[in-house]
């Protein structure tokens, strides 16, 4: 599976932290049927066998809403159960490592924060790049903030697609159209949400309009 510009307009990135209650699965489900295009599972502190197990289900279940289902990091997992794909921080395993690990079929994202950064993985075989964060963000305790020039210097430095991440919302999707970018990743806007369903269809709404702007 190759990875589709227009796959990438909403990208859902899961955090149980977020969960109140809920299982992953029901709230995944329910960011697919709001139209999230793209699903990215982040685990952070699961051990192996369950994370093994959740992404399984999570994989079924993206199978059946024909979106694409890569995971974090975790380049192990995504091989052993056939994933679409990783995605790689700078810190990670590098894209060119990935790409020989999993082979040439499979969807390869990296998130990059400068134009060296982006072009350095475009050269290395990735498929697309999460650039952020373009807005301050609670999510990651790590993240530098990337301005919306540098966003823009990227998207002109490389070929491949780039989607923005980090502290984005409905509110402020807005301010990110010119720059380049084919969509969104986020975390909270979506799952941190009480109505997760009406969250995805609004902010998919917005970012049409951001993105044809």
């Amino acid at each position: 599976m190759k990875c589709d510009k227009k796959d990438l307009l909403l990208y859902a990135v899961t955090d149980r932290h977020w969960l109140e209650g809920r299982t992953l699965y029901e709230v995944v489900k329910e960011s697919l049927e709001g139209g999230a295009t793209f699903i990215q599972l982040r685990e952070k502190n699961l051990d192996e066998e369950s994370f093994l197990q959740e992404a399984k289900e999570i994989q079924k279940l993206c199978k059946e809403y024909s979106v694409p289902f890569v995971i974090n990091d975790n380049v192990d997992i995504a091989k052993e159960i056939d994933a679409d794909g990783v995605h790689v921080g700078q810190s990670d395993m590098e894209a060119g490592d990935v790409r020989a690990k999993l082979g040439p079929d499979k969807i390869v994202g990296v998130s990059a924060g400068t134009v060296e950064e982006a072009v350095l993985a475009e050269k290395r075989g990735a498929d697309y790049l999460g650039v952020g964060a373009v807005f301050p963000t609670g999510s990651k305790d790590d993240a530098t903030e990337v301005s919306h020039d540098t966003l823009k210097a990227i998207c002109e430095a490389v070929s491949i697609p780039v989607i923005a991440i980090g502290g984005i919302t409905q509110e402020n999707v807005s301010e990110l159209a010119g720059n380049g970018i084919c969509g969104i990743a986020v975390i909270s806007a979506i799952y941190g949400q009480k109505d997760i369903k009406k969250a995805t269809e609004n902010l998919k709404e917005a970012t049409i309009k951001m993105v044809e702007a």
